[in-house]
């Protein structure tokens, strides 16, 4: 008996091109992808040690009765903090202090700061500088700006843009790589089979990165705004030009009715452990008050009151279903959404990512052409592709350009580099 052996694979024909867009894509931007996987994974891993580290501004021995939060926002008052009264976010749990929140000179944009009380005593745990909506500790601000800019500040942010912007392009392309591979290859590369497992989370992060991004940011904010998936916006009766962005009041009036308000926002359905009470910004204006509940189920609704009553109010049931998407994508990509599950998901795919990093400069060391090894895939691969689907390649490319300029821009830097190179190897 003879066996005759199952015939190969046809090729694809793009391999060539999908190759090399993986290959140089990779090069290129593997070094930025390396710094976002790490720096994301430290930041992901920090609420443990944020807690462990600021537990004397953020514990207090639990406490049998609880001062009134007017009591507690003079006691904050009376350590002659600097700036003016803009919000307060009342102890979550027993044990845990109350922040009494302070806008201040000189501070940078999004940050404030608080002042911690012991809801029990009304003593002064101490005071630090939070940033962000989520009221981030200093440790874990550093981080973050490390992972968005480098802490390079605006100009810094080009870098994870550029990540964010290939992440989904070379992860793409590895899919296809590694579904066209030859059928009777014994070898499954670990750099590969990496890839494959990676890429649900790869697609993610490149997705929720890019709604943070300067450029591609914009154009979501745009598409989102025309298609009607903004997140609604409380009405805040009284605000002013300035609306709840107002500084607020230094003075000891401005929070006087604040337990009768948080009574008022709690009768109303706000009823997360996590709230924050925002004071009028203007004398005579409306009270907001908030929940910051990003975990599982997402509590973020939130009520203005004003003359005793609740005027105006947003429920996250309510949102559009895509606004929903994007504050889960945004909580998930952050690593808040699910708790430490979450941070172990992330944990792991930033493993991920970082190995693919490292394997794939790898391969390319051993398999450059000055180390013998090397059998570099041939310029000119667009030629074997049939015209038409090439002229809807080039179309995707650009308005996928358009709508991510910094992919745009680096991929037509991409191609003159190539271009240089061709030709310099063909005059050599």
């Amino acid at each position: 008996m003879t066996t005759t052996a199952a015939p190969p694979r046809t090729s694809f024909a793009w391999r060539g091109l999908f190759l090399r867009l993986h290959f140089y894509a990779g090069v290129l931007v593997g070094p930025f992808v390396l710094i976002a996987a790490l720096t994301g994974v430290l930041y992901a891993l920090t609420p443990q040690l944020e807690s462990w580290v600021y537990s004397d501004q953020l514990r207090v021995p639990v406490s049998s009765q609880q001062l009134p939060l007017k009591d507690q926002v003079d006691a904050a008052l009376a350590s002659s903090p600097q700036g003016s009264l803009v919000a307060v976010r009342p102890a979550p749990e027993p044990g845990a202090t109350t922040r009494v929140l302070f806008a201040e000179e000189g501070l940078g944009e999004s940050e404030r700061r608080a002042v911690f009380v012991d809801p029990g005593t009304g003593r002064v745990t101490g005071d630090l500088v939070v940033y962000g909506t989520s009221g981030v500790l200093p440790l874990r601000t550093a981080l973050d700006q490390l992972h968005r800019n480098l802490m390079l500040g605006e100009p810094g942010r080009l870098y994870s843009e550029l990540a964010a912007s290939w992440l989904w392009v070379v992860a793409l392309a590895g899919l296809v790589l590694w579904i066209t591979r030859p059928r009777n290859s014994k070898r499954i590369r670990t750099h590969g089979l990496i890839g494959v497992w990676v890429l649900g989370g790869a697609l993610f992060l490149s997705a929720t990165g890019l709604t943070w991004s300067a450029y591609a940011g914009e154009n979501i904010s745009t598409l989102r705004q025309a298609f009607g998936w903004t997140t609604p916006s409380l009405k805040m009766p009284g605000a002013g030009e300035h609306g709840e962005h107002s500084s607020g009041t230094s003075s000891g009036s401005g929070h006087s009715d604040i337990d009768s308000v948080v009574g008022i926002a709690r009768l109303a359905g706000v009823d997360a452990r996590n709230v924050e009470v925002g004071l009028p910004a203007t004398p005579g204006g409306a009270w907001k008050v908030a929940e910051i509940e990003r975990g599982w189920p997402t509590q973020v609704d939130s009520v203005a009151v004003h003359g005793g009553e609740v005027v105006s109010s947003v429920k996250f049931a309510d949102y559009p279903f895509a606004a929903k998407l994007t504050r889960w994508g945004i909580d998930a990509h952050m690593g808040v959404l699910f708790g430490w599950p979450n941070q172990l998901v992330l944990l792991l795919l930033g493993g991920g990512l970082v190995a693919l990093v490292v394997l794939g400069y790898r391969m390319w060391w051993k398999r450059r052409p000055t180390s013998g090894f090397g059998r570099p895939t041939p310029r000119g691969q667009w030629r074997k592709a049939p015209p038409v689907a090439l002229v809807g390649l080039g179309v995707g490319t650009l308005v996928v350009g358009w709508f991510v300029p910094l992919l745009g821009v680096s991929l037509v830097v991409f191609l003159v580099i190539d271009l240089l190179l061709g030709r310099r190897a063909k005059t050599a």
